[in-house]
């Protein structure tokens, strides 16, 4: 009767461990995970180089382009003209460029943004919970997200002239 005993106490052990296992893994991975094309951008709370906090809520009713990026990151500097260029052709049309730099101290950023010529918000993201929270990986990664805070296309890797004019034209002929 004793071994029988232990036999029941080991499979409900394991079964504990396993739908601990299991809860564990849908949380990382369900709801709270990596968002996709087609639902919100999640929000964020963070420091831009102009001193202020910024928050999605600020950019409500307007197209988005989030750019995650580094300044140690070789396409991201390459892609970086680019970005410029549209935050410009496109600030009239109700569509804003933002980049969230992945984890770096102000002064690097802010040397970079001056010598770049960068002129569209820079949010710094020093604990990288905006990084976390958008599951980015790798960088740069690029969300191009409609004026009713829903992501529309995720981009991984560098973005050309072209390929950026193209997607910033399809998510604002598609409001």
């Amino acid at each position: 009767m004793g071994k029988s005993r232990k036999k029941v106490q080991i499979v409900i052990l394991l079964m504990i461990v396993i739908l601990g296992g299991y809860a564990i893994i849908s949380n990382v991975n369900g709801s709270g995970g990596k968002p996709e094309v087609g639902d919100k951008a999640p929000s964020f709370n963070l420091l831009g180089l102009d001193g202020s906090v910024h928050n999605l809520d600020e950019y409500k009713g307007k197209a988005m382009v989030i750019n995650f990026w580094g300044t140690w990151c070789k396409p991201c500097v390459k892609e970086m003209p680019a970005l410029q260029a549209q935050s410009e052709k496109w600030k009239d049309k109700d569509v804003v460029v933002i980049g969230i730099n992945a984890g770096e101290d102000v002064m690097s950023v802010d040397n970079f943004v001056k010598q770049a010529n960068i002129s569209f918000p820079i949010l710094l993201d020093p604990n990288k919970e905006a990084i976390q929270s958008y599951g980015i990986s790798p960088l740069p990664t690029t969300l191009f997200v409609a004026a009713d805070g829903r992501i529309k296309k995720i981009h991984l890797g560098e973005l050309d002239l072209s390929t950026l004019d193209y997607e910033i034209e399809q998510l604002v002929s598609n409001q």
